[in-house]
């Protein structure tokens, strides 16, 4: 009995650690030509470039513009963070299914490199102030009130600049560790009204981030929308092997803020792994916001 216990805690074990290194290997392969590059008959893109205060870090940003009149209240817009991979995910089918919606304007925030991702920079810029480099696999973290700040204050002007913007359906979507920066973002700051959150680590430094979220009064969430998307494809061995199931405490955090009058709204995708819910809940969030999926998320 004592040897199969031990052989259960051991495939357990096994189990948790394939879903870790499930999550720290995303595709590294260079990028192609993107949608911007090919051209689109729906959409219009402009590039500029910025960098950090410090300069250690420096970011292309793709500005999509529908080829129509705006709105009378000015186009919805989604600033999407790791827009490089972002960008490589936007076909122009997909984009012809939201022009004939309600477009958005569409804002890819990624690095200036040629890969999907800039692991160091996106480590440093989405994770909160006390992340510990351990966590990071010895990347330097905690500059989301940096990067945030740029994101507000520099980049949103520069390239809202000229465009007809509806700042009442100003969205944020993120993915891993970008969810996080989207979190955090929905609890401290005003500037984006509606913030979509994709697999976000929640059970990092001990669930501060969640346990922020369960303290938030429906005055402090005035005007906002959080959406939580979340797939079990490679967490449901976690969840069934850990004391704390993280899914099951975001599903109830979620419920809980809604049911007590805060505008939140929580989405499981049966069966995708972290890295499927990129493309996915990228494609979810651009739906719901141009009103081309009618189905609440």
């Amino acid at each position: 009995m004592l040897y199969r216990f031990h052989a259960v805690r051991l495939a357990a074990l096994f189990l948790l650690l394939a879903w870790q290194t499930s999550y720290a290997r995303p595709d590294m392969a260079p990028l192609g030509p993107n949608i911007a590059d090919r051209g689109s008959a729906y959409y219009h893109f402009t590039q500029k470039q910025f960098a950090s205060r410090d300069g250690k870090r420096h970011y292309n940003v793709w500005t999509g513009v529908p080829n129509k009149s705006a709105p009378p209240g000015g186009f919805p817009v989604l600033y999407m963070l790791d827009g490089n991979a972002a960008m490589d995910k936007l076909s122009e089918a997909f984009l012809q299914q939201l022009f004939a919606a309600n477009p958005p304007v569409l804002v890819a925030v990624g690095y200036q490199t040629e890969l999907p991702f800039d692991l160091d920079s996106r480590a440093y810029d989405y994770t909160p102030p006390g992340t510990d480099t351990q966590q990071l696999r010895g990347r330097a973290g905690g500059g989301s009130n940096a990067f945030r700040q740029l994101l507000e204050e520099r980049i949103a002007p520069a390239v809202e600049k000229g465009i007809a913007i509806n700042p009442a359906q100003r969205g944020l979507w993120g993915h891993s560790y970008g969810g996080l920066f989207v979190l955090e973002s929905w609890l401290t700051s005003p500037f984006f009204t509606i913030t979509f959150s994709a697999v976000p680590s929640l059970a990092r430094n001990d669930f501060q981030l969640l346990k922020a979220m369960e303290a938030v009064s429906p005055q402090q969430a005035a005007g906002k929308h959080l959406y939580l998307m979340e797939g079990d494809g490679d967490r449901r061995a976690q969840d069934e092997n850990s004391e704390s199931g993280v899914l099951p405490r975001v599903r109830s955090t979620l419920a809980q803020l809604d049911q007590h009058g805060v505008p939140a709204t929580y989405r499981l995708f049966p069966g995708l792994t972290h890295g499927a819910m990129f493309a996915t809940s990228l494609q979810a969030a651009l739906l719901q916001l141009s009103q081309a999926e009618k189905q609440p998320l």
